[in-house]
C-alpha cells in the first residue's frame, strides 16, 4: 500500500513538471524571432567558425577554419549564394543563415529585434547612426539615400546588407559603429529614405573632407554639402 502511494506522488510530481514545461504562452505574450547576428568581412567569432565548417563540407570554401570572416569565406559565401538563388553580397545576413541551416532562435517580446520592424530598415538606421551621429536631420537621410542608390546602381551589391558590408565601403562597418543602437532620428530617417526620399539627387559617393583619407574619393564630382559630408558622384 505504501508503495502504490509513493507511486501515485511520484507520477503527480512528474505530470505537474511537464506541465510546467509545456504550458503555452499567456494570450498577452507574443513570441517573436531574433535573427543571428549578421556576418560579414572582418567579425570573428564561433558562427563565423560554424559558416566556414559547412562551406568547408559543401565544397564551396577551401580555406581554414579559424573563426576569421576573411577574403576566402567571402568568396565561398558569394558562391553559395550564387548556387541557391540568394542575393549575392558576400553577406552572411538571415537569408543566408537560413539557407546555411542557422535559422533565427525563438525570443521573448520585448527583444531589441522586434518582429515588426524590417530588418532592413534597421540596418540602415545604424549606418546611419554609426556613420551621421550629429549631422543634421537632411543629412542623417542623404547619408541613408546613397546606400539607397548604391543598392540601384550596377556599380554595387544589389542588396542593403551587401552594399553596408562591403568591405572598406563604410568607417561605421570598420570601426564597430555599425552596432550601436540607433536613436529615434536615425530610424525616422531610415523610414524617410525609405520611401524615397533622396535629398542627394542620385549620389553615390559622401565623405567628410576634415577627415578622410583615401585620396581616390578626391576624385569624385562634388555635387552638394550638407553638415560636414560632401556628396557626389
Amino acid at each position: 500500500m505504501r508503495k502504490s502511494i509513493t507511486r501515485v506522488i511520484v507520477l503527480t510530481m512528474v505530470f505537474l513538471f511537464l506541465i510546467q514545461i509545456y504550458e503555452p504562452a499567456s494570450p498577452g505574450t507574443r513570441v517573436g524571432y531574433s535573427a543571428p547576428r549578421t556576418l560579414y568581412w572582418g567579425t570573428t567569432g564561433n558562427d563565423v567558425r560554424t559558416v566556414q565548417d559547412k562551406l568547408l563540407r559543401w565544397g564551396y570554401y577551401d580555406g581554414t577554419v579559424d573563426g576569421v570572416y576573411g577574403a576566402a569565406t567571402y568568396r565561398a559565401v558569394r558562391r553559395f549564394q550564387q548556387k541557391n538563388g540568394l542575393a549575392v553580397d558576400g553577406v552572411v545576413g538571415p537569408a543566408t543563415a537560413n539557407a546555411l541551416g542557422m535559422p533565427a532562435q525563438a525570443a521573448q517580446a520585448g527583444s531589441n529585434q522586434g518582429i515588426n520592424r524590417s530588418a532592413d530598415e534597421y540596418l540602415l538606421a545604424r549606418c546611419i547612426h554609426g556613420e551621421a551621429r550629429g549631422e543634421p536631420y537632411v543629412g542623417k537621410v542623404a547619408v541613408a539615400a546613397v546606400v539607397l542608390n548604391r543598392v540601384r546602381s550596377p556599380q554595387f551589391p544589389n542588396t542593403i546588407a551587401g552594399v553596408i558590408y562591403q568591405p572598406l565601403a563604410f568607417t561605421a562597418v570598420a570601426d564597430g559603429q555599425i552596432n550601436l543602437t540607433p536613436d529615434k532620428d536615425s530610424l525616422k530617417a531610415a523610414r524617410d529614405a525609405l520611401n524615397g526620399w533622396d535629398p542627394t539627387y542620385g549620389c553615390l559617393y559622401y565623405w567628410n573632407p576634415a577627415t578622410a583619407t583615401s585620396k581616390w574619393i578626391w576624385s569624385r564630382k562634388v555635387t552638394l554639402k550638407i553638415g560636414k559630408h560632401w556628396f557626389g558622384i
